[in-house]
C-alpha cells in the first residue's frame, strides 16, 4: 500500500499514531503539573519499564503538557560519559533567561542567575562558558562549595523560586536517570526534597530501567516516599489490538484479525516492536485488507532490521566475556533466570562471573528484578542473542 500512508512510526522516542493504554498516566502527569503550578504539594514522578515500552514517548508527551500550561521546561537525557551537571546547567541557564525577559526586573530571577553561575563556577562545568556569559555576581555562600549534594538542592531550590516569582512552573525531564551516579542520584533526591518542601513550582518527571527504584531507594532512603514509580510495561491485548488497527482505519484501510493475531504474537505487546511490525505489514500488503500472509512475509525483513538497529547497537557496547554471560541467559530463556542457572550453563563458579554481571547492570542491558535473579532489559533480547551467536562458547 501506499508507503507515504504508511501510519505507523518505528523510532526511539517517535511518537505513535495511536498512544494507547497509556492515558492514566498522562492524566497522572496533569493533575501532578496543575498542583505544583498552584503552589500544592505534587509528587514527582520516574517512570519505570524495560527497553521499547515507550518511556520516552511518554516523558515527551509529558513536556508538551507542562508546555501547554506555561511551565518552562528542561528535557535531557542522562548517559555515561557526561556528568549531571554539565547536562543541566545549559538548559537551566536559558529557562532563567527567558524568566528574566518576562516583565520588570525580578530580584528572584535575578538571584537565581547568581546562584546558576555560583554552582557553575564550583563543579567546574566544561560545557560552553556558563559563568562568562551571565553579567552579573556570584551569589557568594550559596551553591559554591564544590560538593553537589551541598549544591544543587540550593540551585533547584532557587530556580523554583524564581519560576514562583513570575507565576509560572519549571518541569525537569530527564531520560535514562539509571546512568547518573550515585552520588548525582543522590544529589538529584535531595534537590527535589527540599524543593517540595518549600513547595515551589519544580516537577522533576524521569525515566529509567527497573534497576532505578532499587538505586534511588540506597542513595536515599526516603525516595520512595518523594517519588511515583509508575512501572510502564507491553500492552495488554485490548491496548495492542487499538495500536496496530486504529491507525489503519483513520487511513481508510482494515486489517484481518488473523493478521492482528499474528503482530501480537510476534511482539507480545511492546510497543516499539508493535510500530515495526505495523509498518512493515503496511508496506507488505499490496492492498487491503491486511493479511496474515502479508504480516508472514514481513516478519523476516522485521526481524532483520532489529537485529540491525535496535539489537546490534547495544550488543557491540560488551565485551567478549558479557556477550558470553547473556548468550548464556539466552540458553536458559526469556527470563529472569537465577544466578547460578547461569554460571551452571557457563560451566563456572557464580563468584567468578559475579563483576561481568554487575558490569552488564551498569551498563543497562540486564537488571535483577529480585536477589539473585537476572533478566533482560530489552524484550525478546535472548532470541537475538541465539541468531548472532547460534553456539555457546563456555569458558
Amino acid at each position: 500500500m501506499d508507503p507515504i500512508r504508511n501510519p505507523f512510526a518505528p523510532g526511539a522516542g517517535t511518537p505513535p499514531p495511536e498512544l494507547a493504554g497509556r492515558q492514566h498516566l498522562l492524566e497522572q502527569a496533569d493533575i501532578v503539573l496543575s498542583r505544583a503550578l498552584h503552589g500544592r504539594y505534587a509528587k514527582s514522578f520516574v517512570l519505570i519499564g524495560l527497553r521499547g515500552v515507550g518511556k520516552t514517548v511518554l516523558l515527551n508527551r509529558v513536556e508538551r503538557l507542562a508546555e501547554e500550561k506555561q511551565y518552562k521546561t528542561v528535557l535531557v537525557e542522562a548517559h555515561e560519559d557526561k556528568p549531571l551537571p554539565d547536562l543541566l546547567l545549559p538548559a537551566l541557564k536559558h529557562v532563567l533567561l527567558a524568566l528574566d525577559r518576562v516583565g520588570a526586573m525580578n530580584e528572584k530571577v535575578r538571584r537565581g542567575l547568581r546562584v546558576l553561575k555560583s554552582f557553575a563556577g564550583s563543579i567546574k562545568v566544561k560545557v560552553g562558558d556558563i559563568e562568562a556569559t551571565i553579567g552579573m555576581p556570584k551569589e557568594e555562600g550559596v551553591a559554591d562549595s564544590g560538593d553537589i549534594e551541598v549544591d544543587l538542592p540550593d540551585l533547584l531550590v532557587s530556580v523554583g523560586e524564581a519560576a514562583a516569582a513570575r507565576k509560572t512552573g519549571v518541569a525537569l525531564l530527564i531520560d535514562e536517570l539509571q546512568y547518573l551516579s550515585e552520588t548525582e542520584l543522590s544529589a538529584l533526591i535531595m534537590g527535589i526534597h527540599k524543593v517540595a518542601q518549600k513547595q515551589l513550582p519544580l516537577v522533576l518527571a524521569g525515566a529509567g530501567l527497573p534497576q532505578l527504584v532499587g538505586h534511588m531507594g540506597r542513595s536515599k532512603s526516603y525516595a520512595e516516599r518523594l517519588f511515583d514509580f509508575p512501572e510502564i510495561g507491553p500492552l495488554g491485548k485490548e491496548h495492542a489490538e487499538q495500536a496496530i488497527v486504529e491507525p489503519i482505519e483513520r487511513e481508510g484501510e482494515t486489517i484481518a484479525p488473523g493478521a492482528v493475531a499474528l503482530i501480537l504474537k510476534a511482539t507480545q505487546g511492546y510497543p516499539y516492536f508493535l510500530q515495526a511490525w505495523g509498518s512493515a505489514a503496511w508496506i507488505e500488503a499490496e492492498k487491503s485488507p491486511i493479511s496474515a500472509k502479508d504480516v508472514e512475509r514481513a516478519s523476516p525483513k522485521v526481524i532483520e532490521d532489529l537485529d540491525r538497529s535496535f539489537f546490534r547497537v547495544r550488543f557491540d557496547r560488551l565485551t567478549p566475556t558479557e556477550k558470553r554471560y547473556v548468550r548464556a541467559m539466552a540458553e536458559l530463556g526469556p527470563g529472569p533466570h537465577r544466578s547460578g542457572d547461569i554460571s551452571d550453563v557457563l560451566g563456572v563458579k557464580v563468584s567468578s562471573v559475579a563483576p561481568t554481571r554487575s558490569h552488564l547492570i551498569r551498563k543497562g542491558m540486564i537488571y535483577a528484578p529480585s536477589h539473585g535473579d537476572t533478566a533482560f532489559t530489552v524484550p525478546l533480547f535472548d532470541e537475538f542473542m541465539k541468531r548472532v551467536m547460534p553456539t555457546l562458547e563456555k569458558a
